[in-house]
């Protein structure tokens, strides 16, 4: 991906790209489709991690990292402050108008974010990072050092995010489903983090009245989301025609993102919330209500 050319060239180079393959109308993009597209200007790829290590040792070629700890979360594991987010946007070469395609460990967490932010064009690669690279697709591990942008932010998408007294005040009343996305394990309290590490002062369990409804099965074994009938039926326990709120939770809100995303982009499921400071805010608070 050039980070060089001229705002004329990068304009003109995009025209011919997205008149010959246009964008699919959907938020997911094939594997094939990236691969033809990573030296389109007006294409920004993304890896969300929870550390730089897989990212350093190979990426998709152009991709830059969203260090999900370093780059996301504050200290208290809270989204960074809207500087912090143009900064990120800005020094990722992410323009009003670039698509954004976001891959990796947490890749719908990217998306809740920039649809938060109100970004245009963000999408979702339909296929994991391993299935990427076992295919033989592009792969580098040289740094991508894209040209800075101005990312002017304005308002915040409030409908898509729910704070912890937001949720505090969802706990048994009607019209509101709070789904918890983590292992069985972390719902019944046998461990903090899903690795199966303890956290000082920390508290295991779940939001009382949540469900339980693991994100796993909503994938096949190449990282591609499964069909629409499929992911209906699996996701069954939540009524998926109604207007009733949702608010989805997990650790750091990567397993909630994704909840969030089939929901609301895959199933048209309106009303959704991520509680992005899940449980490594909930279970961290010595007064939250647990189970």
């Amino acid at each position: 991906m050039t980070t060089t050319a001229t705002s004329s060239s990068r304009s003109s180079a995009s025209s011919r790209t997205r008149a010959s393959s246009p964008a699919p109308p959907t938020p997911l993009v094939g594997a094939q489709w990236l691969a033809e597209h990573l030296d389109d200007p007006s294409v920004r790829v993304v890896e969300v991690d929870v550390s730089p290590a897989n990212h350093q040792a190979g990426h998709i070629p152009g991709a830059v990292l969203w260090n999900v700890y370093s780059d996301l979360k504050d200290v208290d594991y809270r989204l960074v402050d809207p500087s912090r987010l143009q900064t990120l946007l800005e020094r990722s070469g992410i323009r009003p108008d670039t698509m954004v395609v976001f891959y990796g460990y947490a890749p719908a967490m990217g998306m809740w974010l920039l649809d938060h932010l109100r970004h245009r064009d963000a999408r979702v690669l339909d296929a994991s990072r391993e299935a990427w690279q076992a295919a033989g697709r592009p792969w580098t591990d040289a740094a991508t050092m894209p040209m800075p942008t101005r990312y002017p932010l304005g308002c915040a998408n409030a409908r898509v995010r729910a704070a912890r007294t937001e949720v505090e005040a969802a706990i048994g009343r009607d019209g509101c489903t709070i789904v918890d996305t983590r292992t069985e394990a972390e719902y019944d309290g046998e461990r903090f983090w899903p690795s199966g590490g303890s956290e000082p002062g920390g508290r295991a369990g779940h939001v009382p009245g949540a469900i339980r409804v693991a994100v796993d099965d909503l994938f096949d074994d190449g990282g591609t989301f499964r069909s629409v009938d499929e992911l209906r039926a699996r996701l069954s326990s939540i009524d998926l025609a109604g207007d009733d709120e949702v608010i989805t939770y997990c650790t750091i809100g990567g397993r909630a993102s994704t909840m969030w995303f089939v929901l609301t982009h895959l199933l048209g499921r309106r009303n959704v919330r991520v509680y992005d400071g899940s449980w490594a805010e909930w279970g961290r608070q010595p007064d939250t209500p647990i189970v």
